[in-house]
């Protein structure tokens, strides 16, 4: 089955420990669209400016992601500047420029309504609301962050009262709902709407709840983290592609599905940028899926 992401894409330029990245490819539907792509079509709804590379564009068409849905504006490309300290856990935002992005309004090509799978990456609310009018998804995934749960607390809430799924850190769960408590949280959130609640909790894993049923992972270990930017983007990513190439959202499927998340997630910060999950293959998936699985089982 196909899916369309509608998010940003940007010039990012990150700082960690470990070394600089300046104006390189990044934006929420650029990680989750190369993720996702190594499990089915994906179409990615999006704006650039007329300074966009073209070295990103044939990137992007080299994973086979269709960019019918990707917007040239006139005007610059949106740009982020960030920088990570030694937990990685955290980062400062040195310099935000919206650019062409501040006057997008996502337009859904034909097929791109049509796939049946829709994930809504984290763009403002009104935006969001603007692409489920357009699509005629049956599985409908969401990505928010703690700008919109402060400034656009009732937009957000008339998004989540229609999708089926929510993607979301521990903090924002505690912002979102007002419970450190995360079951309590996943609860409230599933009164909002969502029947599913996946929460990112960093390098500590990911908890998913769907009524009561409840899933644990850990993180992939790594030895050395480069750039954790756009990882949960790229978790998102495997998470709906996975889903999509079942055409299947039983709560087994489900399950493995964060699992594939996860997997997806730990390659993106291997590297700066999306040049490691740009690059990886399915069969370095399903190697790592199964390491996964050793580390894991009892």
């Amino acid at each position: 089955m196909e899916l369309t992401v509608v998010g940003s894409v940007a010039l990012d330029t990150v700082e960690t420990p470990l070394g600089k990245n300046v104006e390189g490819l990044g934006g929420a539907a650029t990680f989750f669209s190369l993720a996702a792509a190594n499990y089915v079509p994906v179409h990615m709804v999006a704006c650039v400016g007329q300074d966009f590379p073209d070295e990103h564009v044939s990137l992007l068409k080299s994973k086979q992601i269709n960019l019918e849905g990707l917007e040239v504006m006139e005007g610059n490309t949106f740009r982020w500047a960030g920088r990570y300290h030694q937990d990685m856990n955290n980062r400062d935002t040195l310099d935000t420029q919206l650019n062409v992005f501040e006057q997008f309004h996502p337009k859904l090509p034909a097929a791109a309504q049509q796939a049946p799978f829709l994930f809504l990456a984290n763009i403002h609310p009104a935006l969001q609301l603007e692409v489920l009018e357009q699509s005629k998804a049956t599985f409908k995934g969401l990505d928010t962050m703690n700008l919109w749960i402060e400034s656009e607390l009732d937009q957000l809430k008339k998004v989540l009262a229609q999708v089926d799924a929510l993607i979301i850190n521990d903090s924002e769960v505690e912002l979102l709902t007002g419970e450190r408590n995360l079951m309590k949280g996943a609860r409230a959130i599933e009164k909002m709407g969502p029947r599913t609640v996946v929460i990112k909790k960093g390098e500590h894993g990911c908890l998913l709840v769907q009524g009561e049923q409840i899933f644990i992972v850990p993180a992939f270990l790594l030895e050395e983290v480069v750039d954790p930017t756009g990882a949960g983007d790229s978790f998102a990513g495997g998470f709906m592609g996975y889903l999509a190439q079942l055409g299947d959202t039983s709560f087994d499927s489900l399950k493995k599905a964060i699992v594939h998340g996860t997997v997806v997630a730990s390659f993106t910060c291997e590297k700066f940028g999306p040049d490691q999950v740009a690059a990886i293959t399915e069969q370095d998936i399903a190697r790592r899926f199964e390491l996964f699985k050793q580390m894991t089982a009892f």
